[in-house]
Parts: C-alpha cells; sequence; structure tokens
C-alpha cells in the first residue's frame, strides 16, 4: 500500500513539476492580454468618437471587440495549458453558425445599421424619402430607423432593405427648392409679367438670394401659358412659402391686371 502511494505521490510531483510553468506563464499572459484588451477596446472607442459614430453603434461595437478578443485569448491560454481546444472551436463555430440562421433578418438590419450609422447617408433631424415613407428621422437604432410623418405617424423602417434601397435625403443641404405653376393668358405681355414675379420675390423674406430663383416659361394650350416659378428657401420655410406665394402671386395679378385663363366647365 505504502508503494501503490510512493506512485502516485511521485506522478503528483511530476505533473507540478511539469505544468506549472505553463500555468504561471498562461496566467501572466491572461493578464497581460486582459489589459491589451481593455487598452484596445479604448483606441478603438476613441477612434468612433472621432468619426461621430451614435453613443448605441460605439457601446455594441466595443461590447462585440471585447468579446471577441477575450474568446481568442481564453482559447490561446487553454492551448498553452495543454487543453484541447479544437472541440471548443467547433462548438463554437456551430453555435455561431445556428445563431447566425435563427437571426439571418435581424442580422441583415444590424448591418444595414452599422453602415448607415458609418456612412451617414442620413442623421437624426434629416427629412428623407425612402421605403415609400417621407418623414423626418427621429432616430437610427441598431436595428431600425424611426421616422415622423408630417400627420405626426410614427414609420419604423428596417435598416437592412433601408440601406440597400434608394434614399432620398430632402433636407441635407438646408435649402429646398420650391416649385410654383402660374397659369395666365397668351394676351399678357411676359415681360411685364415676370417683373410683376420678380417684385413679389423680392419682397418675401423666405426666399434665398443664392441660388438665385428661376422663371421659366412653360406649356402653351388653348390660349394660356404656364410659367413655372423656382424659388430656394430654407427646408423649414417650404411648406409655409408655398401657401404665401401662391397668395402674393393672386394679389400682384389682380393688381396690376394680369389676366388669368377663364375656367372651363
Amino acid at each position: 500500500m505504502p508503494a501503490f502511494l510512493d506512485k502516485h505521490i511521485d506522478n503528483l510531483i511530476l505533473l507540478i513539476v511539469e505544468y506549472t510553468p505553463r500555468v504561471i506563464m498562461s496566467l501572466l499572459i491572461l493578464l497581460f492580454g486582459l489589459w491589451l484588451i481593455t487598452r484596445i477596446a479604448k483606441l478603438a472607442d476613441k477612434a468612433m468618437i472621432r468619426r461621430n459614430l451614435e453613443v448605441s453603434l460605439r457601446t455594441f461595437l466595443a461590447s462585440l471587440l471585447s468579446i471577441g478578443l477575450k474568446i481568442i485569448l481564453i482559447v490561446t491560454v487553454a492551448g498553452m495549458i495543454g487543453i484541447g481546444t479544437a472541440s471548443f472551436v467547433t462548438i463554437l463555430g456551430a453555435a455561431g453558425l445556428a445563431i447566425g440562421l435563427a437571426l439571418q433578418g435581424s442580422l441583415s438590419n444590424f448591418a444595414g445599421g452599422v453602415l448607415i450609422l458609418i456612412f451617414k447617408p442620413f442623421k437624426v433631424g434629416d427629412s428623407i424619402e425612402a421605403g415609400g415613407q417621407t418623414g423626418a428621422v427621429i432616430e437610427i437604432q441598431i436595428f431600425n430607423t424611426i421616422l415622423l410623418t408630417g400627420e405626426h405617424k410614427t414609420v419604423i423602417l428596417p435598416n437592412g432593405p433601408l440601406s440597400n434601397g434608394t434614399i432620398v435625403n430632402i433636407s441635407r443641404y438646408g435649402d429646398l427648392r420650391v416649385e410654383i405653376e402660374l397659369n395666365i393668358t397668351s394676351e399678357n405681355d411676359l415681360s411685364f409679367v415676370k417683373q410683376v414675379i420678380q417684385d413679389v420675390i423680392k419682397q418675401n423674406e423666405k426666399i434665398l438670394v443664392i441660388p438665385e430663383t428661376k422663371i421659366l416659361i412653360g406649356k402653351m394650350t388653348d390660349g394660356a401659358i404656364t410659367i413655372i416659378v423656382r424659388p430656394y428657401c430654407y427646408f423649414k420655410d417650404s411648406s409655409v412659402l408655398t401657401s404665401e406665394l401662391y397668395a402674393e402671386f393672386k394679389s400682384a395679378f389682380e393688381k396690376n391686371k394680369i389676366k388669368l385663363p377663364a375656367r372651363q366647365r
């Protein structure tokens, strides 16, 4: 019996002598790796702040980077100790594949959200046309973008189709061109009519001087001429300006006796 115990004690001592340096080295590498991962995460966060990424995206990407690096570190340390990592990596790969297939649609929306937040085709506060909807962007989430329409309806657009579709950013440059169509009879003097229109435009403070307002002659049918007026204004004034201009043009035409086409039954 004592010989049996001596044999096992000798084997235990041999194992301790053999694995102690590995364990110590593995612990040192683990501590250094954790410190290095923290530093990398902070540097990545600073880089994302410089690119003005959204807080939600920064937090998610920082967590994803930290978790990924820690998994790699644990697998590396386990291999140094002598633990077989092939099966561990296989299990992780199979789990990742299963999760990816189960969340295929959500991952597509996540990828679209990342692309939107990185390349910024629009930002919160912009008015856009996308997915058959028009409204102001009130929130950009990881998986969805939320719009508020002119009727104060909340529209939730998935980021996957949104990032792959056509996006019209209405307010990207801050100003917007308004188009007004005016119909007059062909009996009027076009030069005089243009001067009256110019006077109305100069008096309206919502119209921008640059870009310059265009006054164009449109189609001529049945003794009527269509005049197209294209002034520019700040986006927030566009709907009010359209209403004001129609009223101001009507008043100016009546004052200057500019003839309008008769109504047809």
